[in-house]
């Protein structure tokens, strides 16, 4: 319904009548509103393996920019090394040209109250700054990141009891890394955190963060756990503990020798939600599935990153890395509701358990079903069928004619 540009611009591209909704100010979603401006990861092995509409997007940032993609074929390099950096904002501003350019109906400031299936359409309720819209559609693409659509239409969506925490990305200035005294640094963590001026989350992990953090300048290092991001009220106590933090943070920072003039230059607008819901998913791709890099028969996408469970507790990350050559899909089945096949949902929300989604809730791969989601949207209309009854062969031609890149599939056992 929003926040994946791929998305709207695949279904314009059919010649889909699209209404393309989004609740922020903006276009981009954690990229632009959270900050996390480094999607990936597109190539794997030396590879690419995710391409189409929002890598083309990307390229293009990056060249507006004056800056350059990284170099890809090298493997040995920290998966992170191989992501791609854009300006935030330029980003933005370029995906709002696109869209604009398309055609296609844009409403920002806007959230659904609202969805109901009737049989033959979907009655929504838009809800923007002047009232309540009532809009119909014939198919429905939720891309909200937390499934509120699919929520709203009364279909399941799952929670983990323990989820991964969240993070507000800051950027820092001031110091001179090299100068700092680091046992004088784990000193003052170690009792900031007994006395309660920190929390042993704060900074990313435990043991000895302090030189690592401040050494990222605090990017994308905060933990904040505990975040309930499907709900309005859970996405309000995610703001004020992100505050909270950056406060903690800096309040403790410039106590320390060698920080006194540490200055925070940036906060970003919203905090990022790692983890809320997944839907109750016709397919639902498991840890193992991802790792062996099964190949679905309903394959609509690759999908290229380490399982990356952010410890629900804050403390570090659990990483698996995938074997040499394993490149692991995305099926079709698993972005379709099991209560209703005339809705299809991109983005973190496939069906998917936590080591799964943990790894497939990544941009590179976000922009994929996206784009694999408005095809499948803007065909099965046409058809006058449900998303599932769309030909894969079709889809799939659909798609690279588009520019991605689709999975090869299995050989049929002869």
């Amino acid at each position: 319904m929003y926040r994946c540009y791929s998305r709207p611009l695949q279904a314009a591209q059919l010649g889909a009548r699209t209404l393309l909704v989004e609740k922020n100010a903006g276009l981009g979603g954690t990229t632009t509103s959270a900050n996390v401006a480094f999607p990936g990861l597109f190539h794997a092995w030396g590879e690419q393996v995710i391409a189409g509409i929002g890598w083309d997007l990307v390229c293009r940032a990056v060249e507006l920019s004056g800056d350059a993609l990284p170099d890809f074929r090298d493997d040995e390099r920290p998966h992170w090394q191989r992501q791609v950096r854009v300006n935030a904002p330029l980003y933005g501003a370029l995906l709002l040209e696109e869209v604009h350019r398309s055609g296609l109906d844009l409403r920002l400031h806007t959230m659904p109250a609202s969805a109901h299936w009737t049989g033959e359409l979907w009655e929504l309720q838009l809800c923007g700054k002047d009232g309540l819209e009532p809009v119909t559609a014939r198919r429905l693409v939720d891309c909200t990141g937390d499934a509120d659509v699919i929520g709203l239409a009364g279909l399941e969506r799952r929670r983990n009891q323990d989820r991964q925490p969240g993070t507000i990305d800051i950027r820092l200035s001031g110091y001179d890394v090299d100068a700092l005294d680091h046992d004088e640094l784990d000193r003052g963590h170690t009792e900031a955190v007994r006395s309660g001026a920190l929390l042993a989350s704060d900074l990313g992990s435990r043991g000895r963060p302090l030189l690592p953090f401040l050494a990222k300048r605090g990017e994308n290092a905060i933990h904040l756990v505990g975040i309930e991001g499907a709900t309005s009220e859970g996405r309000t106590a995610g703001e004020l503990a992100g505050a909270a933090a950056v406060l903690r943070i800096y309040r403790f920072l410039r106590t320390l020798p060698g920080l006194e003039n540490l200055r925070l230059d940036f906060r970003a607008p919203e905090v990022g939600v790692r983890e809320s819901v997944t839907i109750a998913a016709r397919t639902t791709v498991t840890g193992e599935d991802y790792l062996a890099g099964r190949v679905w028969a309903d394959s609509v996408c690759n999908s290229f990153y380490p399982i990356d469970v952010h410890r629900p507790d804050g403390d570090g990350i659990d990483k698996t890395h995938l074997r040499h050559g394993v490149v692991p899909t995305v099926p079709r089945d698993a972005m379709v509701p099991a209560g209703n096949p005339y809705a299809v949902v991109a983005e973190r929300c496939v069906g998917s358990d936590q080591a799964a989604n943990s790894a497939l809730r990544v941009q590179a791969t976000a922009m994929a079903t996206g784009q694999a989601a408005g095809a499948l949207a803007a065909m099965s209309a046409d058809l006058g069928a449900d998303v599932t009854d769309v030909p894969m062969t079709d889809l799939r031609r659909v798609l690279v004619r588009s520019g991605a890149i689709v999975p090869a599939l299995p050989a049929l056992p002869v």
